[in-house]
């Protein structure tokens, strides 16, 4: 089953998405969401969001400065703080 994945920031909805799963860049370490994932919040700090379409997929990475992450049963929200666009 998919996880339902949405990336905010201040300004807007990025994404609204299913994917296979989503890696955060959490604080006290990365960790990985999929699908019934166990309800937690964390802060994030400065790094990449990886995004697996599929699995076993090459993730597509978005680099974010600071924000949080949600998991509940609805799936996975990051509110970031600021998406850092690439070279």
């Amino acid at each position: 089953m998919p996880l339902n994945f949405e990336l905010v920031t201040p300004e807007k909805l990025l994404r609204s998405e299913e994917v296979h799963m989503v890696v955060v860049p959490g604080t006290e370490g990365d960790f990985g969401v999929l699908e019934r994932h166990a309800p937690v919040m964390s802060t994030m700090r400065d790094g990449d969001i990886q995004i697996f379409a599929t699995a076993g997929d090459t993730p597509e990475t978005i680099k974010v400065e600071g924000g949080f992450a949600e998991v509940n049963e609805k799936g996975l929200t990051i509110l970031a703080e600021k998406i850092v666009d690439g070279e």
